[in-house]
């Protein structure tokens, strides 16, 4: 069968057209109160704005708008449905239209008009961007198209509703209008609003949309199969006339009171079974096919029976899907059998209800948010959650049939959507567990969770969440994430926002243990130089810090020493006269022995001290700094401490050396802090004291802190060398748990 395309189209097979609403409207205002008819006020909202402007397919959006509340009319939307089709471009000329419409039809009208607004624009702009029938068709771009759907859907379900039938009242309009469609527009109606509408079960719509949509694209292909059914219709349409009315009066003298109509022919349904299946047109089974609507289930089956014992069955076409109801809903008893000529005939038995639900779906059953709290018909909207939850799984399952579709491989891949307790979706990365759930839900609720229910049943907080699943978080009311769950193997945390938002708790939790130490240490200085009243924020002012956490934090960690506090705090007192003379003389001496190993060069037999900030010890470079009253003051080069003093009183800054002791002087030995980071464990101090016992270093001091599972230690150790201590720090980092062993 080939295909060409055609500018032009013959008007086949179209729906019956609409009667117009807006008589329907006048005539409905005279008998119903202004503020208890939302339609009439709503149309009455949106004409002045909308009834002079037309649409981007050319045609007038009050029309568009009449239209569409037909549709949701038929297919049983409700009154606030059909209102929502005017407010929804009523919208676009409004400067805050959700303000504008709460105020007057309330927040629910306002909030279904903004959401299938938004919706509608997403839509748009997706199809300026890829105009073309390829693009369209590409999966990278259909993906981010549909999220953005089943998102919009999530918040309100009407939306499915109104954007359903105003795509199908877009393609009535090109059809009657003859106009040209835009291969876009079609291409989404056939393969993604279609399959929705089948997907929730509402067959009006979806082989409506199925035909128009295909003899868009498709147009020879159309009308050949037009001119098939065309061929022998009249003498078709006679034959299955005497066939429905035997069958009634055969089922009416069993007591069955049966309505036989014959089931409308669909295009698109039968291309696609020829193309299936690789049949010709005459080979096909429903080209001849009975719908019998019957009373009750058990009169379903007493009717097939009866139908089997007068025709021959094909077995092998026979389904029962109101033992096994489609996962839309679905129900019905479909059979094929032969006549006395050996044609065959399609025949489907069902219940009115059944029918009713198989024409417009679980949508036109469900009352979401209508009309606040009381409804509408009697509906409670507190009561619909069941009918809600049962709507998101055929979205759902909606976005699954796109994926097996093949040229959407690979669409939604790397995405699931689970449900909250409240039925609202949530978008997640393949692989997510409840943990990750609960993040995406709110930061606190993940930090919180201690517990998860998938579909009522509990599960391990690692099990990973597949589509469709409902997922319950139990927490606690305080608290927050564990360690495990930064473990990759444990499999606890797989989205990239719950790593993240764990991650910054325990950076937190460790940068406010840091900030508390860092403050007790600097309150306690204050203590001991009778300073309490000073302002800590004053006075992290006075040291460069921009607030005194920023103090803290610094003090905490070791980079800053209390000594620069210290040095603030004392007022500065008058230089001695030996000062003066030091500074202002730097006489060399060639053969001098220098005291505590530390010469300082240009004078002789002064007093030094070593600095207890950085505590050098040979070989490292070394200088001097001349103090008030305690001599001068030796530090290692690359001290912080001796660099912030030198840049203030750069005067004081003398050179000095470490000295050559004779042979018949005792080794000195010279103290050195050395800081070691490691998991805390059992036995942890014992082995690491071990290894300074074997390498034969004093030890002089030791203070320890655990934290949440760290434990930080600072050694104080002897050495008369400093080069040699690099071979007793890497001896420590080898001490099993040890994360990290440096001098201070």
């Amino acid at each position: 069968m080939t295909v060409s395309p055609s500018p032009a189209l013959d008007i086949l097979s179209l729906p019956e057209p609409v009667a117009p609403v807006a008589p329907l409207i006048v005539a409905t205002s005279q008998t119903l109160p202004e503020q208890e008819n939302a339609l009439i006020r709503a149309r009455a909202f949106a004409e002045p704005l909308i009834a002079d402007e037309n649409l981007a397919t050319g045609e007038n959006a009050l029309a568009h708008a009449d239209a569409v509340a037909a549709i949701l009319k038929v297919i049983g939307g409700s009154e606030a449905m059909q209102a929502a089709s005017y407010l929804v471009h009523a919208c676009m000329h409004l400067n805050k239209p959700e303000e504008v419409i709460a105020k007057a039809f309330g927040q629910n009208f306002a909030t279904l008009a903004v959401e299938t607004t938004k919706l509608m624009r997403v839509q748009e702009r997706a199809r300026a961007v890829h105009p073309s029938v390829q693009q369209v068709n590409d999966p990278a771009v259909q993906t981010e198209n549909v999220r953005k759907m089943l998102l919009a859907f999530s918040r309100d379900l009407r939306v499915v509703m109104l954007r359903l039938a105003s795509r199908l009242q877009t393609l009535r309009y090109h059809a009657a209008s003859s106009t040209p469609v835009p291969p876009s527009i079609s291409h989404e109606a056939l393969h993604v609003f279609a399959p929705l509408a089948n997907r929730l079960g509402i067959w009006q719509i979806k082989w409506e949309m199925e035909d128009l949509a295909f003899r868009f694209l498709e147009p020879q292909t159309y009308r050949e199969v037009a001119r098939l059914l065309d061929e022998k219709r009249a003498w078709r349409e006679v034959y299955m006339a005497q066939l429905r009315a035997r069958v009634a009066s055969e089922l009416r003298a069993r007591s069955i009171s049966a309505s036989v109509q014959g089931r409308p022919k669909h295009i698109y349904s039968i291309v696609k079974k020829m193309r299936g299946k690789s049949l010709h047109f005459d080979q096909l089974f429903d080209l001849r096919a009975l719908r019998v609507i019957v009373p009750s289930v058990r009169d379903c089956y007493a009717a097939l029976s009866w139908i089997h014992a007068q025709f021959e069955s094909i077995a092998e076409e026979f389904d029962d899907y109101i033992a096994r109801p489609k996962p839309n809903g679905y129900q019905s008893l479909h059979t094929v059998v032969y006549d006395e000529a050996g044609r065959t005939i399609e025949i489907q038995i069902r219940t009115q209800a059944m029918h009713d639900h198989a024409e417009h779906g679980v949508a036109a059953h469900w009352a979401y948010k209508e009309a606040g709290s009381k409804g509408y018909a009697g509906v409670s909207a507190n009561g619909d959650y069941d009918s809600k939850i049962a709507v998101l799984r055929q979205l759902l399952a909606w976005e699954r049939d796109l994926v097996g579709a093949p040229q959407q491989q690979g669409l939604f891949d790397d995405r699931i959507y689970v449900l909250t307790p409240d039925a609202a979706i949530v978008e997640l990365q393949q692989g997510s567990t409840p943990v990750d759930f609960a993040y995406a839900v709110h930061t606190n609720l993940g930090h919180r969770c201690r517990g998860a229910k998938i579909n009522g049943n509990m599960v391990p907080l690692n099990t990973q969440l597949q589509n469709g699943q409902t997922v319950e978080i139990i927490a606690t009311k305080e608290g927050g994430p564990s360690r495990d769950w930064l473990n990759a193997d444990l499999g606890y945390l797989n989205s990239n926002r719950g790593r993240a938002k764990a991650r910054a708790w325990f950076n937190a939790r460790a940068l406010h243990e840091t900030v508390a130490r860092g403050r007790e240490a600097v309150e306690k200085l204050l203590q001991r130089e009778g300073k309490t009243a000073i302002k800590l924020d004053d006075l992290a002012g006075q040291l460069g810090f921009k607030s005194a956490d920023a103090l803290f934090e610094v003090v905490g960690k070791d980079e800053f020493s209390l000594r620069n506090i210290e040095n603030l705090l004392r007022p500065p007192e008058p230089p001695p006269d030996i000062e003066d003379y030091l500074l202002q003389r730097k006489v060399r001496y060639a053969d001098r022995t220098p005291k505590g190993g530390v010469l300082v060069v240009g004078v002789d037999s002064l007093m030094t001290q070593l600095a207890k900030c950085c505590k050098p010890a040979p070989p490292d470079e070394i200088c001097g700094f001349v103090t008030r009253g305690k001599g001068v003051s030796v530090h290692r080069a690359d001290c912080s401490n001796f660099h912030e003093l030198a840049a203030r009183t750069p005067e004081r800054v003398i050179e000095v050396e470490w000295g050559l002791p004779k042979k018949s002087d005792v080794a000195s030995v010279y103290p050195v802090d050395v800081m070691v980071q490691a998991s805390d464990r059992q036995g942890l101090l014992r082995d690491i004291s071990e290894v300074f016992a074997k390498e034969k270093v004093n030890v002089v001091g030791v203070q320890t802190q655990s934290v949440k599972g760290t434990a930080w230690m600072t050694f104080t150790v002897e050495v008369s060398d400093a080069g040699r201590l690099r071979k007793v720090l890497a001896a420590v980092a080898m001490v099993p748990c040890v994360r990290s062993a440096r001098r201070r």
